[in-house]
């Protein structure tokens, strides 16, 4: 038997036996240990995060994980970790830079006393900045004294977007890109009636909304890569340089941009048992976590699973990655 088959093999074994000792008291759940309910914080309607974490929320109900399992519609990154660090929310969708603010000393998450960590890397984040065609925007540096949507308030797209502009030294006198909050949708219309110059945006390839929406006006995607060597200077090594592959959204070119990694977080005090059946989810049923729609690269492998950007992983998590890796 090959060498991959047999750790998964041995994997599997010892999930049913409720993987002994390694995990601590983590026997399958009894229907009183089984929660009534998860919470899943996604995004706004139409984007990536949302269709992730309703896809996960429906296969925790579907693999009774817990007794309900439910998405919830967010601003994105940075409210899913408040949300998550209040109890309001199980599980929290978020960009790996978010979460590394957050988990940093004396950020939200330390100051929270709770712990925000990690149960993997889930999905990659592609940073889109989008024109009109007709524009004559060529450049990012073009932008200079104009309007940009940078993500509706709470998302992570606003912090992302913010650190991009710094490093492009676009948010000194003179030169200054007016950064407005707006989501998806509103950003979208925003762009169509020329009330902004470009809207800024994360998610998956291809974004549904964008894609129908370059189907009525054409647009240009700026290429950002030059950017990730300041961007890493200032913020730190979130930054990656990916492809937006042609053809995305409508007829616009293939471009090079800036990629986030995005993680699948929760609080440090989320049960061991409830932890490990996740991971086990993510690992032996990933092709139900994939958004059909997508064309972008996936995480959703145990050899990338666990490369949080630094973020902590929960000990259960660690513990249930270190028996599927032998």
């Amino acid at each position: 038997m090959p060498d991959h088959l047999s750790r998964r093999s041995a994997l599997k074994s010892a999930v049913a036996l409720g993987l002994g000792g390694l995990l601590g008291s983590t026997a399958a759940c009894t229907p009183e240990e089984r929660p009534r309910e998860l919470t899943v914080a996604g995004g706004e309607s139409g984007g990536f995060y949302l269709e992730f974490a309703t896809l996960l929320a429906d296969l925790l109900q579907r693999e009774r994980v817990a007794e309900r399992a439910v998405a919830l519609t967010t601003g994105g990154s940075l409210e899913n970790i408040q949300r998550v660090l209040s109890g309001e929310a199980t599980f929290a969708v978020a960009l790996a830079d978010a979460a590394a603010q957050a988990t940093a000393p004396g950020g939200e998450s330390t100051q929270s006393g709770e712990g925000l960590v990690a149960l993997g890397k889930v999905y990659q984040n592609y940073v889109h900045c989008i024109v009109r065609e007709d524009s004559g925007i060529q450049t990012f540096a073009d932008l200079a004294g104009r309007t940009a949507g940078v993500g509706e308030v709470g998302s992570g797209t606003t912090l992302t977007a913010g650190r991009i502009i710094t490093a492009a030294g676009l948010s000194g006198p003179g030169r200054a890109l007016k950064q407005v909050n707006l989501g998806l949708n509103q950003a979208l219309a925003s762009l169509k009636d020329g009330s902004i110059d470009v809207m800024i945006q994360s998610g998956g390839v291809p974004t549904a909304p964008i894609a129908a929406a370059a189907q009525g006006i054409a647009v240009r995607l700026l290429d950002l890569s030059d950017l990730i060597p300041a961007t890493r200077a200032e913020s730190g090594f979130f930054y990656d340089r990916v492809l937006i592959p042609a053809n995305s959204y409508g007829d616009a070119p293939a471009v090079w941009t800036i990629g986030v990694a995005n993680l699948l977080l929760c609080r440090r005090d989320l049960a061991d048992h409830v932890v490990r059946q996740t991971v086990e989810l993510l690992v032996e049923q990933a092709q139900d976590l994939v958004p059909k729609s997508s064309t972008g690269v996936q995480f959703l492998s145990p050899e990338t699973l666990i490369n949080t950007a630094g973020v902590p992983l929960h000990p259960a998590a660690e513990a249930a990655y270190r028996l599927l890796h032998g």
